[in-house]
């Protein structure tokens, strides 16, 4: 093993133990990769770097999206849609046994299609559907494994800018990323409401039946959905139908939901300006950890970590899919100590490598050695399941991001009754990845279709 690769893995356990002790990794990432860098090469190296890095890197088109989706979803949590959704829903499903549970993950779907965030839309709706859970005496564990299971609806379904992350780190085209993820976040949305109705039957106390609206009522509630249809259809239907750019489309989606806002009159002065000051600090720090990746990047690079780790696990003799389950195995442990962003632009540039390697070159034609497919393709297929699997992070325990901001709201829920309580969803989040790995035309049928 040559010297340089010995100090690219004393930097990654650096790392590591950086990120255990609750060190930013932003930060972490940008002191590994600059000091690394220092080592290998010397400081002027690094000044070198530092004096193009950061422009070259946020001057990138792609990302001029992810502050706009961002503000999007910021306007959207102040402006009410999150109760229209639920109320919406809930008149449709409500009177079902379980039928607020399943009206719940109704909303978390729709919100997280303006929003874009895993633990935002856990927070947003479960202040809205809560109440009415507790209302209708749902137990402790259904009520929220639900609504924490429900927010990692935020992060597939578009516009999601940990997609588009992703799209920017393999090169991908970001409009093919959206359309790919249309179905499997579809795919959740109707394994998780087949949960919500087995759970009940097999324990018919935890989610009894909700009272039937009257007519009026139901259609005012129907009616308050329209809002977030409107800003679906045209955000997400315009990128698909091509009308829209990515950032356009973004922009779009601003101005319909600040619309909605001052229209409805549920979006004050304040609200306003805490969304753009929310705005500015998710964007700084989303920005921060893209330069830190960079940095790690470059570093990792030069010492060869990366294709040694491709070279290796390539003539490891092991199959594809055997590597690729490992893969995501390894998504899912390290997604419970990170948060999703931070985890894809840490480990994508080792895992992408090794599997074009596998998958028989960057070069590959039409029909991959590995997986049967062209990288085009690959890059898609495992973009989705690698959001999915880093997602599983946010509802596993000991960390469970979204169950602890469920667990926030329920004080009077302990959190071993969220964890027992989205056991269930983690298991049909397990059946939703072994169906894409199994038919991985469910993640590329629909890009095929609508660029064809």
């Amino acid at each position: 093993m040559t010297d340089a690769l010995v100090l690219g893995l004393g930097a990654l356990a650096v790392l590591i133990f950086l990120i255990a002790i609750r060190i930013p990794i932003a930060y972490a990432m940008i002191l590994v990769g600059g000091v690394g860098t220092m080592m290998l090469n010397g400081p002027a190296l690094v000044f070198s770097q530092l004096k193009t890095l950061a422009y070259g890197q946020f001057s990138i088109y792609d990302l001029s999206v992810v502050p706009m989706f961002v503000l999007m979803g910021a306007i959207a949590s102040k402006t009410g849609l999150s109760q229209a959704l639920f109320r919406g829903a809930n008149a449709w499903l409500g009177w079902l046994r379980g039928g607020t549970a399943m009206a719940a993950i109704a909303g978390c779907a729709g919100f997280g299609a303006v929003c874009g965030s895993s633990l935002a839309t856990a927070s947003t709706m479960g202040k809205v559907a809560l109440p009415e859970l507790r209302r209708y005496n749902y137990s402790g564990a259904l009520a929220t494994g639900t609504l924490a299971a429900g927010g990692v609806l935020g992060i597939l379904i578009p516009p999601s800018v940990v997609l588009i992350i992703y799209a920017v780190i393999v090169e991908a085209n970001i409009v093919t990323m959206f359309m790919a993820a249309f179905l499997p976040g579809l795919l959740a949305v109707v394994l998780f409401l087949l949960t919500i109705a087995i759970y009940v039957a097999i324990k018919p106390e935890a989610g009894p039946k909700g009272g039937v609206a009257d007519p009026k009522e139901f259609v005012e509630a129907s009616v308050g959905m329209i809002p977030v249809l409107i800003v679906f259809g045209l955000v997400i239907g315009g990128i698909y139908i091509g009308f829209f750019n990515p950032t356009p489309a973004a922009a779009v989606g601003v101005f319909l939901v600040l619309f909605f806002g001052l229209v409805q009159r549920k979006l004050s002065r304040a609200d306003f300006v805490s969304a753009l000051k929310e705005t500015a600090s998710t964007s700084g720090m989303i920005y921060l950890i893209i330069l830190g990746a960079e940095l790690l990047k470059i570093f990792m690079s030069r010492v060869g970590l990366p294709q040694e780790t491709a070279a290796w696990i390539s003539n490891s003799g092991l199959e594809p899919m055997t590597v690729l389950i490992i893969l995501l195995v390894a998504l899912i442990i390290l997604g419970c100590l990170m948060d999703s962003l931070s985890m894809i632009l840490l480990v994508i540039p080792f895992f992408w490598p090794v599997l074009v390697e596998i998958n028989g070159g960057i070069y590959q034609g039409a029909e991959g050695a590995g997986y049967g497919m062209s990288t085009e393709d690959l890059k898609i297929w495992f973009g989705i399941l690698a959001l999915i699997v880093v997602e599983l992070g946010l509802i596993t325990p000991p960390v469970g991001m979204n169950v602890f901001v469920i667990s926030s709201l329920a004080k009077d829920t302990p959190m071993i009754e969220t964890f027992k309580g989205v056991a269930p969803f983690f298991g049909a989040e397990i059946v939703r990845v072994i169906l894409l790995v199994s038919f991985p035309a469910l993640t590329l049928w629909l890009p095929q279709f609508l660029s064809g």
